[in-house]
């Protein structure tokens, strides 16, 4: 789970120097991948994966710039909504392992 946390939190720091570039002629998104990785670690019993930043292979405007801010929108709402599921299931083990102690 943390890897995952990881993972998205390094999405929305993305997403967000994506958006603050938008204007800025040239400029190529990036993208943060890690969920087949750590989909593949964790079938071998680990939590462990490399997340990694690639830069965007989406066409660019007349500009060189290729940040699209639908795509950038949707994909922050996604990256959100994923990221509250994680920590509540964070929070529904720490709960859980409370309990099974006895508090």
């Amino acid at each position: 789970m943390t890897t995952a946390l990881d993972g998205l939190s390094a999405r929305q720091r993305v997403i967000a120097d994506n958006i603050a570039n938008i204007a800025v002629p040239g400029f190529t998104a990036s993208r943060v991948k890690f969920e087949d990785a750590l989909a593949s670690s964790y079938a071998r019993g680990s939590g462990e994966a490399p997340i990694t930043v690639a830069r965007s292979l989406e066409p660019a405007r007349t500009d060189g710039n290729n940040v699209n801010l639908d795509e950038e929108t949707l994909l922050n709402i996604d990256t959100n909504l994923r990221y509250q599921l994680a920590t509540q299931a964070m929070g529904h083990t720490f709960t859980s392992i409370r309990t099974a102690m006895g508090r």
